[in-house]
């Protein structure tokens, strides 16, 4: 008698070898069979169409399947349940920045986690009003968060299961070289997540930066990588090349290679707007040879203006790869600011939030609409 397992894996292979002739059929058993055998838990291994064609391909250079690096990346990538075309993230994690800004007031740091609830309000007030005011016209991008377990702690169970993206941060806030806030404790850390957080990692790195803290800050991130594999949760990297140390638009496309070359595959990068189309080609050209199954890049602000903004839309929005932005504080640092001085109310925050974010996502779509729409 099959058990729930087996039936699974049956109905799977049916569905795969239907009128293929009797020699095909035979090898996609085996080799499904080599690939579930060899991993932990059932349904959960069984391959999909794309790692079992890699494997009959290629082989493996390993007897323990799950041993194979490669074999497990494209299992990691084909069998994810949570596919995003486009995300529209307003980014709240920020820790020290907001903990500066309320010693300068003279504020607790109660005050923060209540300004935190003010954004999460103002972040679902504005993609409605995206919803409602052009939704009609273009299909919008599906909204997200990225947002702390230490002063968004009491708004992470509010957000969860609600069909939106969201990620947390890990990283020591300034830390270089990197350094995990939870210390040894990674891990668990990770384990007491729900699957659907993805867990966001702000790596303060530059290609040329000195060997050993380079390696250093490669290995923690290699640390993590693993983290969550083990725990079942995507990755999104962060790379801000630090602003003290010389750029142009190869640096971008340089710091991400190292990264691949450590051993590190991210599902998510999180960038500064790259230097022209030139420097979007070298990024895609590298995560391409490196990783073609990457659901992609998110744009992130720096505190830069609207208008900037919109002109990193423009030309972001060519770029297939480039699946939206997670922006934070060119949203919502003029309200935190006024907020905390006691010049502006919970009602103003909301508001001016709220409408900055709806005005991002509409420039987000006007730029992948192209100049027709924006005409």
């Amino acid at each position: 008698m099959l058990g729930a397992g087996d039936a699974f894996m049956a109905g799977l292979l049916r569905g795969w070898v239907r009128d293929e002739p009797l020699a095909d059929a035979l090898r996609y058993a085996n080799a499904c069979g080599a690939l579930v055998v060899s991993r932990h838990g059932c349904a959960p291994a069984m391959p999909s169409w794309l790692e079992l064609q890699h494997f009959l391909a290629h082989g493996s250079p390993t007897p323990r399947l799950r041993e194979d690096a490669q074999l497990e990346r494209i299992h990691r990538a084909s069998t994810r349940t949570r596919r995003w075309t486009s995300l529209a993230v307003l980014a709240f994690d920020h820790r020290s920045q907001l903990e500066e800004l309320a010693r300068q007031h003279g504020a607790g740091v109660e005050r923060i986690a209540a300004f935190k609830q003010l954004v999460a309000d103002a972040a679902q007030r504005g993609y409605a009003g995206a919803l409602r005011d052009i939704g009609h016209a273009a299909p919008l991008p599906s909204p997200g968060v990225i947002v702390d377990g230490r002063f968004g702690a009491t708004l992470l169970p509010q957000l969860t299961g609600r069909g939106g993206w969201i990620a947390r941060p890990v990283e020591l806030p300034g830390s270089r070289p990197l350094a995990f806030e939870s210390g040894d404790a990674l891990w668990a850390e990770l384990r007491s997540w729900p699957a659907e957080h993805v867990v966001k990692c702000l790596l303060a790195h530059h290609p040329d930066d000195e060997p050993a803290l380079k390696a250093r800050q490669l290995d923690s991130l290699a640390t993590l990588m693993r983290a969550c594999h083990a725990t079942g949760h995507e990755l999104l990297v962060e790379v801000i090349p630090p602003a003290e140390m010389p750029s142009n638009p190869h640096t971008l496309a340089r710091a991400l290679e190292q990264v691949y070359a450590a051993g590190v595959y991210p599902d998510w990068w999180k960038l500064p707007p790259p230097d022209g189309d030139a420097a979007w080609r070298e990024i895609a050209a590298v995560i391409g040879r490196h990783d073609p199954l990457c659901p992609g890049v998110l744009l992130l602000g720096l505190g830069a203006a609207e208008a900037e903004l919109a002109e990193s839309f423009r030309i972001a929005a060519a770029q297939p790869l480039c699946k939206g932005f997670a922006i934070g504080r060119s949203i919502f640092a003029d309200a935190a600011a006024r907020w905390f001085a006691g010049s502006l109310d919970d009602t103003g925050v909301v508001e001016q939030v709220a409408s900055r974010y709806q005005r991002l996502i509409e420039r987000w779509c006007e730029a992948r609409a192209g100049p027709s729409r924006t005409t």
